[in-house]
């Protein structure tokens, strides 16, 4: 995918959006048994919108420029948008009023010091940070624990969309409701794609989704968007099995993009237990691995002292 046309994503948006309501649903009569649209037509949405048809038909060819807030908010009403698709939608209408503009690359993010030390201190949940695309840019001890195996892929950041999309069979047998996974990842990833039209990095992420993974192609045309929202996740860890998590998700008012990430279980619950179980292991991992590199630095200094 080398660029992501905005006219080209608010006639796909529009459209599919327009598919998905039937007439009853909006409150209309459905004249005549054979309707040759599916959900409904443009003329009905423009009747619900309250403009006309040759100018909701220009939104939906693509141009929402010069589209004030009452319309965009007629027009979410009219399609029934929940709050993810309308902000989308104001995303897409503020692309078209500024069409263009430079792909860029976005700097390296490195997280601060000072919020490493944050996620450190979360000692009995797994903690982590990152951003838009799905990128791991820093976790606790126990979030590299749980993620083991998103981490065993060497590039980095690790990024959590490859894993699902990429890595299946790994990610089908780590994430309990993996289709649900896969469908959020997607729906994410082209919600950010609305804010951030321009990333590079992001279009060259959904290019390489795209071009080995049927089931992103899939997802990814279904127009679906969704917020970082608090939830449930449940995962099948290798080391201490199932765990039933809360999630967490808390956007960083000083980090623009970022959000963190905090996994937890209700005390005395079987997750609960798991986790501790989890927390003991990536100890006793941590404290191998401190002693074999300081045995290496020992061997190390004998053999430039001979």
């Amino acid at each position: 995918m080398a660029t992501m046309d905005p006219r080209t994503e608010i006639r796909e948006f529009l459209s599919s959006r327009r598919a998905r309501i039937a007439p009853a649903q909006a409150g209309l009569p459905a004249y005549g048994g054979n309707r040759r649209v599916k959900g409904l037509r443009r003329e009905e949405v423009a009747l619900l919108t309250g403009v006309s048809v040759d100018y909701y038909a220009r939104m939906e060819r693509g141009s929402l420029a010069g589209a004030s807030d009452g319309v965009l908010d007629a027009l979410a009403s009219a399609l029934q948008l929940d709050e993810a698709e309308r902000d989308h939608l104001f995303h897409l209408a503020r692309r078209s009023a500024v069409p263009g503009g430079p792909r860029r690359r976005r700097p390296a993010v490195t997280v601060r010091s000072t919020l490493q030390q944050v996620l450190d201190a979360i000692s009995g949940a797994p903690a982590w940070i990152g951003n838009g695309r799905y990128d791991v840019l820093a976790m606790n001890q126990l979030a590299r624990a749980l993620y083991s195996p998103v981490l065993a892929d060497p590039r980095r950041p690790a990024n959590t969309a490859r894993f699902v999309y990429l890595n299946p069979e790994a990610a089908r047998e780590l994430f309990v409701d993996y289709d649900q996974i896969a469908g959020a990842v997607a729906a994410k990833l082209r919600m950010e794609a609305g804010r951030n039209p321009h990333d590079e990095e992001l279009i060259a992420l959904v290019g390489e989704l795209s071009t080995s993974s049927e089931l992103f192609r899939q997802r990814w045309a279904s127009q679906d968007v969704r917020l970082h929202r608090s939830g449930r996740k449940r995962v099948r860890h290798p080391i201490v099995g199932r765990l039933d998590l809360d999630v967490e998700t808390l956007e960083l008012p000083a980090e623009p993009g970022l959000h963190l990430n905090v996994y937890t279980a209700p005390a005395g619950t079987p997750t609960a237990d798991n986790l501790t179980l989890l927390a003991s292991w990536a100890a006793t991992r941590q404290a191998t691995a401190a002693e074999l590199e300081a045995r290496n630095g020992q061997t190390d200094q004998c053999h430039n002292d001979h």
